[in-house]
């Protein structure tokens, strides 16, 4: 699956994979309108009076990604859990099961104990050998914080949401239209006239004016601002110089290495203490040296900490006091880089507060903002260039978009310059010759005939907008439409199916009241 991940059919799989699971981890571990409320607006959506706590929202959001990251076999930045829209798949999925289970109830669905027992014995987490173990089973469950009751009953509402989805797929009905229709585009062949347009094609002729850069800087504040800034004094005490101050009896070393033994392994197992005394002793005494300069420095912080006076703790522990000039939490000063925890303890402080102690493998730093300077937005002079270039990509996509939509119209009337693809067959992966990749697309050539030969509207493939036009249309010899219709309709079923559902939820999300916390952001 990793090796094809870049495929378009195995992302889509990926996602109603992940979206699946969503719905069901949900209804096991989490149940909205059980929990007390809480986060910024008391509930991470509201749907028709049922809350789903941000607690619920934030365990199924974290699984989520934990999913993706499995799938994708590596950690996932910011940026691309929102290309991926994690956080509004999760909260979407979690809505849509509220809906589910509300209308199964509704249908007059019902399922039985004997079901539901049936459903859970073939969880494989609940099974030793294949087989059901109830011991195992609630073991797990005391593991996971879930008692029998609310899986029992979470397992029921899943087995009541997926009857009532059975139910609305045998609704799904393949036509004889459909099948030829599916048939001729498997097998037809298509060669299409285009025209297209991208940013850096219509960007020279577009003028911007002061009011408008104006407007798309107070508009996209948080693309522009500069980071907020700190600098900082601080004094680092290391408890490498302590460890020669320090000492300890044979019984400190001897519980030193009996707690930490896994230290002291060999070719042929754990080593004995006599064999390993010395260095046992060391790492007691370096041990020891270190909690007590923790100790030492917290206890100076703490004297010092009302007024301050981070000069008067240094000296109280014997060490000098450095400064830093300026600097941002992505680009920490020199002397401090690496230092992760104590950037972030920098940024948390007020201006003029005495921080730490902060451990890191340096040492114990105590610190103290001498200067804070907020993220700001600065004046459009200072910025116009980053500005014009961005409102540029955006005017630019517009004004080829608005091109490719009027290239629609020649196309109709026959009168625009266009280029050509030449014949090709239908790809489910979109690949189009002198285009590029693109599934949408691939459809839409595919659904044009010599009555309707224009595509309804521009399609965009990478920065580019298309038009297309059918130029011609090679019909594939119906003669192996008996023996291949049987295949055919079987494989458009599932799509069908899909096709009820997605209309059933749509008609429940148009008939529910559904508030969604405007904090969850993707």
């Amino acid at each position: 699956m990793r090796k094809y991940k870049q495929s378009i059919l195995i992302k889509i799989v990926f996602v109603v994979i992940v979206l699946s699971f969503i719905g069901t981890i949900f209804l096991v571990w989490g149940r909205g309108g059980d929990k007390s409320a809480n986060g910024p607006a008391g509930y991470a959506a509201m749907v028709d009076g049922t809350k789903i706590s941000m607690e619920d929202f934030q365990k199924n959001y974290y699984r989520t990604r934990n999913l993706y990251e499995q799938i994708y076999g590596r950690s996932l930045t910011p940026e691309m859990e929102k290309q991926m829209g994690i956080k509004k798949a999760t909260i979407e999925s979690m809505v849509e099961s509220i809906l589910a289970l509300k209308e199964a109830k509704n249908m007059g669905v019902k399922v039985t104990k004997d079901e539901v027992a049936a459903e859970i014995a073939k969880v494989p987490s609940f099974q030793n050998n294949g087989v059901f173990d109830f011991n195992l089973y609630q073991q797990t469950l005391k593991a996971n914080r879930v008692t029998p009751k609310d899986f029992e009953e979470s397992q029921e509402q899943d087995i009541l949401i997926q009857k009532a989805r059975n139910k609305v797929k045998e609704k799904a009905t393949v036509t004889d239209a459909d099948v030829m229709q599916e048939f001729k585009k498997q097998n037809d062949k298509v060669d299409l006239q285009y025209v297209s347009f991208s940013p850096a094609d219509v960007k020279g002729s577009i003028k911007l004016t002061d009011a408008e850069l104006d407007m798309y800087l107070q508009d996209h504040q948080a693309e522009f601002k500069t980071p907020e800034q700190v600098s900082i004094a601080y004094t680092l005490v290391s408890q490498a110089s302590l460890a020669s101050k320090v000492s300890v009896t044979p019984e400190e070393a001897q519980n030193y290495y009996q707690k930490n033994i896994d230290r002291y392994q060999g070719k042929g197992g754990i080593l004995p203490f006599a064999e390993v005394k010395d260095q046992a002793t060391a790492d007691a005494q370096k041990a020891k040296a270190a909690r007590e300069a923790y100790e030492k420095v917290a206890e100076t912080a703490n004297k010092f900490r009302a007024q301050g006076n981070l000069d008067a703790a240094a000296q109280a522990l014997g060490s000098k006091v450095e400064k830093t000039a300026l600097f941002t939490a992505q680009a920490p000063a020199a002397a401090i880089a690496g230092e992760t925890e104590l950037v972030a303890r920098a940024f948390a402080l007020k201006q003029n507060e005495l921080g730490g102690p902060v451990e890191t493998a340096k040492g114990i730093y105590l610190l103290k903002v001498i200067d804070k300077k907020p993220s700001a937005v600065p004046p459009l002079a200072q910025v116009r260039a980053k500005v014009e270039q961005k409102l540029l990509e955006v005017k630019g996509a517009e004004v080829a978009k608005k091109k490719a939509e009027e290239a629609l119209q020649q196309l109709v009337k026959g009168g625009a310059a266009a280029k050509e693809t030449g014949n090709f067959g239908y790809s489910a992966t979109g690949a189009i010759p002198t285009i590029g990749t693109s599934p949408e697309l691939m459809e839409a050539a595919f659904a044009l005939t010599p009555a309707n030969p224009v595509a309804k509207q521009p399609v965009k493939v990478g920065e580019r907008w298309y038009a297309v036009k059918l130029k011609n249309r090679v019909e594939a010899p119906t003669t192996d439409f008996a023996k291949a219709s049987a295949g055919i309709r079987q494989a458009l079923l599932p799509k069908k199916q899909q096709e009820e559902l997605d209309k059933w939820m749509k008609g429940l999300r148009a008939k529910a009241k559904i508030e969604i916390n405007s904090t969850i952001k993707d």
